[in-house]
């Protein structure tokens, strides 16, 4: 089964490095991997897609807990969440199929950001099944680059991640209703 872990993190030198080498030594297979800064500096969310059944994904969050920079790890998967991929493709658009590209561009909601005069960059953002199939249609165009971030994800609702200062630098999750 497809997992989805999100780990807060201290945003410091090392720690992608430090993460990814523990997850390989121990044999654990990366799908997709995200990092980005979170609303606090201090700190970085990463995104794993981890392919595995509930024991192995409870393994592999026990052992991201044991790394010292690691805040906190949830499985986002086993809740109700919102999950999102970000593609830039570059197509050969000689100009007689430049209309038929836009069309599909705007059935998928996405945008060209980028005309030379043979070739298109088109932006795709979407679940993962939404992105495959927008690659589908542009084989027979002509795939000349793409390039994928990996997914993001986050909970729905009111229940947010966040770190708390005066709680000894422990983790804990707060609700804007509460707030």
């Amino acid at each position: 089964m497809r997992h989805i872990l999100t780990a807060l993190v201290q945003n410091v030198p090392g720690v992608l490095s430090h993460i990814a080498g523990m997850l390989a030594s121990r044999g654990y297979n990366i799908d997709s991997l995200a990092v980005g800064e979170t609303e606090d500096p201090r700190l970085s969310r990463m995104t794993f897609v981890v392919v595995g059944d509930d024991a192995v994904i409870e393994q592999v969050r026990k052992q991201l807990e044991k790394i010292v920079t690691v805040v906190r790890v949830d499985d986002v998967s086993s809740r109700d969440y919102v999950e999102r991929d970000l593609m830039l493709i570059k197509v050969a658009a000689p100009h007689e199929k430049r209309g038929e590209i836009r069309e599909l561009v705007e059935i998928f909601r996405g945008r060209i950001v980028d005309v030379a005069p043979q070739s298109m960059i088109i932006e795709i953002s979407g679940q993962e099944k939404k992105v495959e199939s927008f690659i589908e249609l542009m084989r027979p165009f002509g795939i000349l680059e793409l390039v994928r971030t990996g997914r993001i994800a986050m909970v729905r609702g009111e229940t947010t991640l966040k770190f708390d200062e005066n709680n000894n630098g422990q983790e804990y999750l707060v609700s804007h209703l509460a707030r």
